[in-house]
């Protein structure tokens, strides 16, 4: 018998088990990975937002900085998983 080449590690089969829950079919399963895909993309958006200006978000310590954030853009974005439209910060230096 053949031995399958996607070995995953604890964690990974933690997350496919999650991934699982509440799918009836694999339509179900790419829709969570296609909004998996766009909320990481997000989050690293943030992460680099934060990193720019120094500061986390809601923090005191952008009063009177110079620089704070500024709400939100509306994006739209083409992957493997097809047309997500994501929330991208912005910053009121542009």
């Amino acid at each position: 018998m053949k031995q399958s080449k996607n070995i995953l590690t604890d964690k990974e089969m933690e997350l496919v088990n999650l991934l699982m829950q509440d799918c009836q079919s694999t339509g179900d399963i790419q829709s969570k990975l296609k909004r998996l895909f766009a909320g990481t993309i997000e989050q690293m958006l943030e992460a680099e937002m934060q990193d720019h200006l120094g500061y986390e978000k809601n923090s005191i310590e952008g009063n009177n900085s110079g620089n704070s954030r500024n709400g939100y853009n509306r994006k739209t974005i083409i992957s493997d998983y097809g047309e997500s439209e994501i929330a991208v910060p912005r910053d009121r230096n542009g």
